[in-house]
């Protein structure tokens, strides 16, 4: 499977603790050899749409989050990146990934 990162969501990522980045590429590649992530490393985030999932990863500064859309014909796009702050995603955050994934359909 392809894998794209957007450029909006590299520059967020880029941002995260080193710990972070390193678990995000094991979780890519696995993602990427069509292994199927699930809880505690990955979430279908319902409500946002078909193929719709977060990646999610647990530091000593913070909770991170970075949201996936596998599009049909199998390429995985990910589109948003964040430090995630209170239990529930932030309605920002999730307009944010709406959004983007919106201009990929």
């Amino acid at each position: 499977m392809d894998v794209v990162v957007l450029p909006q969501c590299a520059r967020e990522i880029s941002e995260f603790p080193l710990k972070v980045k390193e678990e995000l590429v094991d979780a890519i590649a696995d993602l990427k050899a069509g292994i199927t992530l699930s809880m505690p490393f990955s979430k279908k985030m319902e409500g946002m749409g078909p193929g719709v999932f977060e990646l999610r990863f647990r530091e000593r500064s913070g909770v991170y989050r970075v949201i996936y859309f596998i599009k049909k014909g199998g390429a995985i796009y990910l589109v948003h990146g964040f430090q995630k702050k209170t239990n529930q995603t932030s309605k920002k955050d999730i307009e944010v990934s709406i959004q983007r994934i919106k201009r990929l359909e």
